[in-house]
């Protein structure tokens, strides 16, 4: 409180000093013009003017805040049309359709010469020994025409791919009959092998040695071992699709696809290599 008080003590001599001096000047500044009555001027503020002219434009102030959201505009132009996407499956076969009318007789033709007898039951076998002959032939000359085209191998396996389209359980035992069978990728290194191998033939899909004919939902591969170790499904395979679908097929990029087993494509056979 005393330090207060002498604050406004020293204020108020302050004040006083001022006045005395202002009063002391304007009597000096009165003395030295007689001619003039001393007068004090106040000076109070005057009545508003009349507004002034329009100042040029300011320069730009800060960017404000981002504002809400406007609403959604009208739908753009149609795009245009994308790239192909890639082939599904092949689809279910179509119904078989009914047998046309049978068509009219052909006129009878001429009588032929007459046979020379003789005991053709022997001549018979021995052509028809020779047909199943010549059909084992050439089943070996197809295989060897495939096989010179090239084979591939592994440390453990010869594969084989027969460009020959066959169903599904043809195609197991034309393997069988070989000494292998349809294709078996057990681990990545083998079914890597094999997707290289279709895919530098130039082909997108073979039949390959897993099936469910057994166990519907329960695939195993064809010389009936399971599962366990290694598969190699396409997401969302296998899935059964027209619930005619029991056995697979491998892709280029090596992913398998169940499908149905009356389709008819190309396929790889496999042989143990001691067996070779």
């Amino acid at each position: 409180m005393l330090c207060v008080r002498m604050r406004v003590e020293g204020l108020a001599l302050c004040s006083l000093v001022s006045f005395l001096g202002l009063t002391l000047l304007e009597s000096t500044y009165c003395q030295h013009l007689p001619e003039e009555p001393c007068s004090v001027q106040i000076l109070v503020p005057g009545l508003k003017g009349e507004a002034g002219e329009k100042g040029e434009k300011g320069a730009p102030g800060r960017p404000g805040r981002v504002g809400p959201p406007g609403e959604t505009g009208h739908p753009g132009l149609k795009g245009q049309k994308g790239l192909i996407g890639r082939y599904g499956k092949m689809g279910p076969s179509g119904i078989k359709g009914t047998k046309g009318d049978m068509g009219d007789p052909g006129p009878q033709g001429p009588d032929g010469d007459p046979g020379v007898p003789c005991e053709c039951a022997p001549i018979r076998r021995m052509i028809g020994e020779m047909d199943i002959l010549v059909a084992q032939l050439t089943n070996d000359l197809k295989f060897i025409k495939n096989a010179v085209a090239g084979l591939k191998e592994t440390d453990s396996k010869v594969y084989l791919l027969v460009k020959e389209e066959k169903r599904y359980t043809d195609a197991e035992l034309y393997c069988q009959g070989r000494g292998g069978h349809l294709v078996m990728p057990k681990d990545e290194g083998a079914n890597t092998a094999v997707a290289t191998y279709i895919t530098q033939a130039g082909l997108s899909r073979v039949y390959i040695g897993i099936n469910d004919l057994d166990q519907e939902g329960h695939f195993a591969y064809v010389d009936r071992s399971p599962m366990t170790t290694f598969s190699k499904w396409r997401e969302g395979e296998p899935n059964d699709a027209y619930e005619d679908e029991d056995c697979a097929e491998m892709v280029a990029s090596g992913d398998w696809v169940d499908v149905a087993c009356h389709l008819t494509m190309y396929f790889v056979c496999e042989f143990d290599k001691d067996s070779v």
